[in-house]
């Protein structure tokens, strides 16, 4: 297929729109890899000593403490530290970089045996299990696009039996991380997001995130439960 651009240029688009998307997917990879390989996390503005909103919302859920657990985007997030400490035996977490799963493993020692590590783009994870806990303080906000927000509320909507607990940027947070545009959220157009599929909003808490440099960065974190 050839594409007329202005009145002397063409780009040629390959045959096959799956080798697009695929390349997509290699890039981003690529993009995290380099920034868990190049950098440690005092240099990262996400980087929390405590995670204590999300370790609270977890905490109100009165858990079993054989609950099935993911951390989405986890990346090499402490969060896992403080859920196993706490007693949590089926922790996931899942990053499309390995490197950040590799520190994360290293930080932890012996105790990373107690956890599944899942190295994917969430947006190719294929879960072989319903979880009653999905946590996400980094990935949702860099879906972006119209069909990568439905494929990812297509794969909740399957994926969560309990709760779902997603921080992202709010509309008084940053616009891009990492180099990356975001997608911004309030509790509103949260709430309209997931209610569509089959989750009973919960309210909503803001956090004003304080970086390793000193900014402060805005969340929402909103919790919802699974409607049957």
């Amino acid at each position: 297929m050839h594409i007329r651009v202005a009145s002397v240029t063409y780009i040629t688009f390959p045959h096959s729109m799956s080798f697009y998307f695929r390349s997509m997917e290699t890039s981003k990879q690529t993009h995290w890899e380099t920034i868990y390989q190049t950098k440690q996390p005092n240099e990262v503005s996400w980087t929390q000593v405590i995670p204590e909103m999300s370790l609270n919302l977890i905490k109100q859920l009165n858990l079993p403490k054989d609950a099935e657990i993911i951390d989405v985007g986890g990346g090499d997030s402490k969060l896992v530290d403080f859920l196993i400490d706490q007693g949590y035996t089926r922790v996931s977490v899942l990053d499309i970089s390995q490197a950040a799963i590799d520190r994360a493993k290293i930080r932890l020692g012996e105790k990373a045996n107690q956890v599944t590590w899942i190295v994917s783009d969430i947006l190719d994870f294929k879960p072989n299990k319903k979880y009653h806990v999905w946590h996400d303080r980094a990935a949702f906000h860099f879906q972006t696009e119209d069909e990568q927000i439905n494929r990812y509320l297509n794969l909740v909507q399957d994926a969560v039996s309990g709760n779902l607990i997603i921080g992202t940027f709010s509309t008084e947070g940053p616009t891009r991380c990492s180099g990356l545009p975001i997608q911004q959220y309030n509790e509103e157009s949260m709430h309209a997001r997931f209610a569509a599929h089959h989750f009973t909003p919960l309210p909503c808490q803001r956090d004003n995130h304080i970086t390793p440099s000193g900014g402060s960065q805005n969340f929402v974190f909103c919790v919802f439960e699974k409607k049957y």
